[in-house]
Parts: C-alpha cells; structure tokens; sequence
C-alpha cells in the first residue's frame, strides 16, 4: 500500500501499512460523515462488490465540496482482467449515472458528483503518435475512442476527480 503523507490508509488485509483495517464492501465504513476532503481510490473501485453503493459511501466521507479521486485499470488493458479479484471492468464514461446529466439513469443513485478532470493513459505507442492527447484534450475524440477504437488503440489506466455535491 502506497500512502500519501497525512493520510489514513485503509486495506482489509492485515499486514499492510493501513491505519484502519476494514472491508470496503461492508457499509457503513468507520468513518463519521464528512471526515475528508480527499478521498483518494487508487486502483480500489474495481475490486468493490458494489460500485454504486462505495461512490456512494465516498460522498458521504467527503460531503459537498469534497474531492473523490479514483485510479482504475481501462477494461481494454490486460491488467484489467488478468487480476481475478477485479471484479469490474471499467471506461471513461463508467461514472456518468452520478453527474449532472446522469446518463438518464438518475434513479441508481441520488448522490451527484462533479466531473473535474478524466484523463486516460493509452499504451506508450499509442501515446507517443499522439491518440492519448486528442483522446484526452477533445471530448467527442474520447466518445469516438471509446466507441470504435479502443480495442485497437487501447487504454491502460483512468484518473478520474470528482467533487462531491
């Protein structure tokens, strides 16, 4: 577990450097409401039973104003699948159900965040002739990416920042 300094770390599994020892599908986590101002998931999100309740529970750590940042394997790079405790396989528009516009799917869950930042990192070819910034810079690139061509130019890993409203 990398930790950044200042911060609580929690794992579920005995041994690491975790401040808090707890399991992240079991709800509420051991925290009063709006105990952060960050909340940082690094490569976390994927191997959670249930996404929508976790983002959820980030909210509450956070509460308004709050920043949520989450780290996670594209489902199209190999270490999204080659790991059997990653349970989810994730894209650049997996978070949209908790935006403003929601996706049309409102109803999953009334907690909404704001999108600050996505940025996805493509594999060093693929960034060296140049997809990751036009994937990165223009929106409808990244729709257009996302849609047609990633499983030939494929993602590697996804930085997401959200602020929690």
């Amino acid at each position: 577990m990398n930790k950044y300094p200042g911060a609580v770390g929690i794992d579920r599994i005995p041994g690491t450097r975790a401040d808090v020892l707890c399991d992240l599908d079991h709800f509420p986590y051991p925290f009063r409401d709006a105990s952060f101002g960050c909340v940082r998931a690094i490569h976390v999100i994927e191997h959670v039973s249930d996404v929508i309740r976790t983002m959820e529970e980030f909210h509450r750590l956070t509460g308004p104003g709050g920043r949520v940042i989450i780290v996670t394997p594209h489902y199209t790079d190999f270490s999204s699948f080659c790991d059997p405790t990653h349970r989810w396989h994730l894209n650049s528009f997996s978070f949209r159900y908790f935006g403003e516009n929601n996706a049309g799917f409102g109803y999953y869950s009334r907690r909404r965040f704001r999108e600050i930042s996505v940025r996805v990192r493509l594999l060093a070819f693929w960034r060296w002739l140049g997809f990751e910034f036009l994937v990165n810079r223009f929106p409808r690139f990244r729709r257009f990416w996302e849609y047609y061509l990633c499983y030939v130019v494929r993602g590697k890993v996804m930085d997401f920042e959200f602020e929690a409203i």
